[in-house]
C-alpha cells in the first residue's frame, strides 16, 4: 500500500466530506487538505495567524486581481485603461466576491462562529473564496490557480455583459440619486463598540439632516457600503410604489 493510500486511511470522516466537497468546487482532488482547511476557517474560529484564512486571504485576492487584470486586456482590446479597472473593481468587489462564494456552496463548508449573526451577513464567504485560491497555488500552483479562476469562476458565475451595466458602489449610486433630487447626504458613525472580541461600526445615512438608514459592520467602510445599500434599496422601493 502506498504512503499517500495509509494517509488517506487515517482521514477523519469529516475530513474525507471535506475532500469531497472540495473537489465539486475546485474541479480536482485537493492535495495537501491543510491549506484548504486553513483557507475555509474563519478568525472566529481560530485567531492563530497559522490556522485561520486571513494570510491565504490576502495570497488569493494578488491573484485574482492579476488574473482578471490579464482577461480584461485580452477580451476588450480597444478599451481604456479607465473601463477596465472598472470592470476588474465591479468583478473582485466583497459584493461580487461574496455571490460566487454563495453560488459556489462555499457557506456550507467554511468554519465560523455560526452564533455570530453578523458574520453570516458579512462577506467572509468572499474572504474564504480568495484564501481558496491562495490555497490552491500552494496546493497545485499557478496554472491551476489560472484554470480556476478563468473557468470555475468567471465562466461559471460572472455575466461580463450584464456586469457592465450593474453599480456594486451603493454609496455613489446613492450620491447620483441625493444630487439629482436636490438633497444632502451624510455618512455619520453612531457607535464603535466590541463584540464577541471584534470591533463593529454602526454608521447612519442622514439625507437633509434626517435619519434615513442605519447599518453595522466590522469597518466604517463596510458598514457603510451596507448602510448604502439598503438606502438605494429604499429609494428604489419607494419609486416603484410612487409609479405603481
Amino acid at each position: 500500500m502506498s504512503l499517500s493510500k495509509n494517509i488517506f486511511t487515517r482521514f477523519s470522516e469529516e475530513d474525507k466530506a471535506l475532500q469531497k466537497a472540495l473537489k465539486n468546487i475546485l474541479g480536482f482532488k485537493p492535495g495537501y487538505l491543510q491549506y484548504y482547511i486553513s483557507a475555509i476557517t474563519h478568525r472566529s474560529q481560530s485567531d492563530v495567524v497559522a490556522n485561520n484564512n486571513e494570510r491565504l486571504e490576502y495570497l488569493g485576492d494578488a491573484f485574482i486581481g492579476s488574473i482578471v487584470g490579464e482577461y480584461l486586456f485580452k477580451k476588450y482590446p480597444t478599451r481604456h485603461e479607465g473601463y477596465l479597472t472598472e470592470m476588474r473593481s465591479k468583478i473582485v468587489s466583497r459584493a461580487s466576491l461574496n455571490e460566487i462564494a454563495l453560488r459556489m456552496g462555499l457557506q456550507k463548508i467554511v468554519r465560523f462562529n455560526k452564533n455570530d449573526k453578523m458574520l453570516r451577513r458579512s462577506h467572509i464567504f468572499g474572504n474564504a473564496l480568495e484564501a481558496l485560491v491562495g490555497a490552491i497555488y500552494l496546493d497545485a500552483g499557478f496554472e491551476k490557480t489560472r484554470r480556476f479562476i478563468l473557468k470555475r469562476m468567471l465562466a461559471t458565475y460572472i455575466d461580463i455583459e450584464e456586469l457592465e451595466i450593474t453599480e456594486y458602489n451603493f454609496k455613489n449610486k446613492l450620491y447620483t440619486w441625493a444630487q439629482r433630487s436636490g438633497k444632502h447626504l451624510d455618512f455619520v458613525t453612531l457607535s464603535e463598540k466590541i463584540e464577541a472580541g471584534r470591533k463593529v461600526f454602526t454608521v447612519a445615512i442622514e439625507v437633509d439632516g434626517e435619519p434615513f438608514m442605519t447599518a453595522s459592520g466590522y469597518t466604517k467602510k463596510e458598514a457603510g457600503q451596507m448602510a448604502a445599500q439598503k438606502a438605494i434599496e429604499k429609494v428604489e422601493a419607494e419609486h416603484l410604489d410612487k409609479d405603481n
